[in-house]
């Protein structure tokens, strides 16, 4: 049986009432994956969804974005869903481009919005074909 996937779950603040309202909408879809999460954004959803099992890493402006883009290098993560603010300007808007410039390096899926990260959730292969993640 192979291995449980790790999906990662980010955040911009004036998304992340959207990122809650989509894991209790998606509790069990969410229920069998390994979550990491930066630590606000998984706070809430812990907060929303108690039964879920979230590793919170740091905030991701304070270095929450770099560890899951090192555990995407690593190829510990197979698959992130980064809800974006792209109306408000970021401080770490370096981060943030790193961040996802690696989840195109390593080709694991990305969803950037709710209706792409239904798709990611449900996709019958959801390790993604790609070299990132676990198995690759």
């Amino acid at each position: 049986m192979p291995a449980t996937p790790t999906l990662a779950l980010v955040a911009h603040d004036a998304k992340k009432d959207a990122m809650v309202e989509f894991a209790m909408r998606h509790q069990d879809k969410l229920a069998s994956f390994n979550l990491v999460s930066t630590g606000t954004t998984g706070g809430r959803i812990l907060e929303a969804c108690p039964q879920l099992n979230i590793t919170r890493l740091k905030s991701g402006p304070l270095g929450g974005d770099q560890q899951i883009g090192a555990m995407i290098a690593e190829g510990r993560i197979d698959g992130l869903i980064f809800f974006i603010d792209p109306l408000t300007p970021m401080p770490h808007d370096v981060d943030v481009k790193a961040l996802t410039r690696l989840a195109v390096l390593y080709d694991i899926p990305l969803a950037l919005n709710a209706r792409t990260a239904e798709l990611l959730i449900t996709a019958p292969d959801r390790r993604g074909q790609g070299g990132g993640g676990s198995g690759g």
